[in-house]
């Protein structure tokens, strides 16, 4: 039994290291031009999670993001989701700039960017952590407060 549980356990972490979600070789800048046409063009904001692979908690979220049934389709219908590298490999300077040095809130932090491609909100990550994952319903509020449609509603 015990052979079975660290066998699982073995192959679940080398999966998880193994996962891809950062571009070391992606332009920071481009990338986030490119995210800020797209959003004009769909009437969204960006939304730019800054990190690694290196860090476990950057891969979680991507992974929570692309497959939890109420936080995928919200960050699809309200945002241009990116992924920003920040590593050894490629520090992406002039982006982390840009974005306002989100880096001091430790990885993964969150960037949200209007639809002119200004830096409007960053979020920290540790908030929206529950356990040894992400909360629902932490996310789902983070996401919702800061899209497109509640920023930019019209005050009464």
């Amino acid at each position: 039994m015990k052979r079975i549980f660290f066998t699982t356990l073995l192959l679940f972490t080398f999966a998880q290291a193994q996962t891809k979600v950062y571009d070391e070789s992606i332009d920071a800048m481009k990338q986030i031009r490119e995210a800020t046409e797209l959003a004009q063009k769909t009437e969204r904001y960006v939304l730019c999670q800054v990190g690694g692979d290196w860090c476990p908690w950057c891969v979680r979220f991507a992974q929570f993001a692309k497959n939890d049934s109420v936080v995928a389709p919200l960050i699809e219908e309200n945002y241009v989701y990116i992924h920003v590298n920040y590593s050894k490999g490629n520090k992406n300077l002039e982006a982390m700039r840009f974005l306002g040095n989100p880096g001091r809130f430790g990885y993964p932090v969150f960037v949200v960017l209007n639809s002119e491609g200004k830096p409007i909100h960053i979020q920290e990550s540790e908030s929206l952590e529950e356990n040894k994952g992400y909360s629902r319903k932490r996310v789902e509020k983070f996401l919702r407060l800061w899209n497109r449609k509640a920023v930019e509603a019209e005050v009464k």
